[in-house]
């Protein structure tokens, strides 16, 4: 039988693939590849494999997802180190990344009755789902014998309850087109959620958590026992937090006043791709982004501690939507936190962030530890307070590819008998 496993994680300008096998029941990573820069060429490659490392390599004649995994399914075949895929066939299942699952709560093996339906779920999430349905396309065409299966970042979030995402409309047309809170990056908190608990040596139904995944897309999540109770994003991923191009909450009737021509279709947006003016400028054209020029927040951290005024305002708008939501969390938990945590690639890299964050919710009980904080050590979940403080500070690197893969196993079985 096969013992490879495929975690597939593509955006709109990028496709990221990490490669597992799992001969004991355990996936053990084996090497990861990315061809980067899509929409914006010419695409680089990053591939690593032990001690074999590949970093923005260019490429040329690479002009969408499909021709992308192409390259990445010959490059992995083609290299002689990577002993254990030598062929398609070798890949037992390719495990695809998707933002917006709508109802789905698990993972799901994708058949053409699956397929249609997530095609249906591209008019809640037009800007997030396509990458990843070409993708499933592209290896049902190169990999024929590999079982597909879709991993949904809304799927942590079922258990919210129905007055956290409920929203205040006609509750008769929010049934009937699917309107309300779904939530995402539910792959990384339930990640997050498994390494916390191992850390803080805790059961995971007695641990609440405060959890940030803090990246280009930015969300918080509030954990109580285990299970999602509210976060940041909403029916998509613009609400909550601003990021890299996202706005983050704004007033609905903004976009209105910003252009006249916000329910007009995009540029972009084709008969299959319904994309309004709106949707493209606070998804794509707002965040960091419009505010400094530039979508790396190290750089805008850099910049704003310099004295740059432009970055100095989106690093404080950051941390002051970072700090409302953890108020609200901290009192949705009744102040029973077993840590806040941060996560993602700010949230991993950004000390002076965290710093930031902490010093303003210093008085709830929480308080860095400057020389930790700015220096963390190695390991999956470390320790970035003060350890006299009442409520731990923790950084968690969360691995959303890893997560699949060990999704993927719990229900192989299953999905094999399908």
């Amino acid at each position: 039988m096969s013992k490879v496993i495929l975690s597939i994680n593509a955006g709109s300008s990028s496709v990221k693939v990490s490669v597992f096998s799992y001969a004991d029941k355990e996936p053990k990573q084996l090497a990861e590849i990315q061809i980067s820069g899509l929409t914006a060429p010419p695409a680089k490659l990053t591939y690593s494999r032990g001690d074999e490392n590949v970093k923005d390599q260019e490429l040329s004649d690479i002009k969408n997802s499909q021709d992308a995994y192409e390259y990445i399914l010959k490059h992995l075949i083609d290299d002689k180190g990577l002993s254990e895929l030598n062929s398609p066939d070798d890949i037992e299942f390719a495990c695809h990344r998707v933002v917006h699952g709508g109802d789905y709560s698990k993972p799901t093996r994708i058949d053409k009755d699956t397929y249609h339906h997530l095609e249906a779920l591209s008019d809640l999430a037009p800007l997030h789902n396509a990458g990843a349905l070409e993708i499933v396309k592209a290896v049902h065409a190169k990999c024929p014998n590999t079982t597909n299966v879709a991993f949904f970042d809304s799927a942590y979030h079922q258990t919210i309850p129905p007055e956290a995402y409920t929203y205040a409309i006609d509750p008769k047309r929010a049934a009937k087109n699917k309107l309300r809170k779904y939530g995402f990056h539910g792959l990384s908190y339930a990640f997050i959620l498994k390494a916390c608990v191992w850390h803080l040596r805790s059961w995971e139904n007695e641990t609440n958590l405060i959890a940030l995944h803090l990246g280009s897309g930015a969300s918080i999540c509030c954990i109580k026992g285990g299970k999602s109770v509210d976060t940041s994003m909403g029916l998509t991923p613009l609400a909550g937090l601003p990021g890299a191009t996202r706005s983050g909450d704004v007033d609905p009737s903004l976009i209105f006043h910003f252009t006249h021509e916000a329910g007009k279709p995009a540029p972009g947006s084709t008969k299959e791709l319904h994309i309004t003016q709106a949707e493209q400028i606070l998804n794509k054209e707002s965040g960091w982004k419009a505010m400094t020029g530039t979508t790396d927040f190290g750089e805008i951290t850099k910049r704003a501690f310099e004295g740059d005024a432009a970055c100095k305002l989106a690093f404080d708008v950051f941390v002051d939507r970072i700090v409302g939501y953890i108020g609200s969390y901290f009192v949705k938990l009744n102040g029973d936190v077993n840590a806040v945590v941060f996560a993602g690639g700010i949230g991993e890299k950004g000390w002076q962030l965290r710093e930031a964050v902490s010093a303003k919710i210093k008085f709830l009980g929480f308080s860095p530890d400057l020389k930790g904080n700015e220096n963390p050590g190695k390991g999956t979940v470390v320790d970035v307070g003060n350890p006299g403080a009442e409520h731990r500070l923790l950084l968690c690197r969360t691995d959303e590819q890893l997560e699949m893969a060990r999704e993927c196993l719990e229900v192989a079985d299953e999905i094999r008998k399908r």
